[in-house]
């Protein structure tokens, strides 16, 4: 995994204005999941990534590619 990963989801989260727990909330996801995307452990789903992406189009912010 590449260490840009970690760094565009908490940019994303971070211009969202949302805590970890709240963006697990919205994308319907456990806390301790998007702790360890941000730390890099793991990558978000396919189903995560779709839902992430539609939460950035819904904010009107321009989500980074995320693979």
């Amino acid at each position: 995994m590449t260490e840009e990963l970690p760094k565009k989801i908490k940019a994303i989260r971070q211009y969202l204005k949302l805590s970890q727990e709240e963006l697990a909330h919205k994308l319907g996801v456990s806390f301790t999941s998007v702790n360890r995307w941000e730390n890099g452990q793991t990558k978000p789903s396919k189903l995560a990534r779709k839902q992430l992406e539609a939460l950035c189009k819904e904010c009107g912010y321009e989500m980074p590619t995320i693979h």
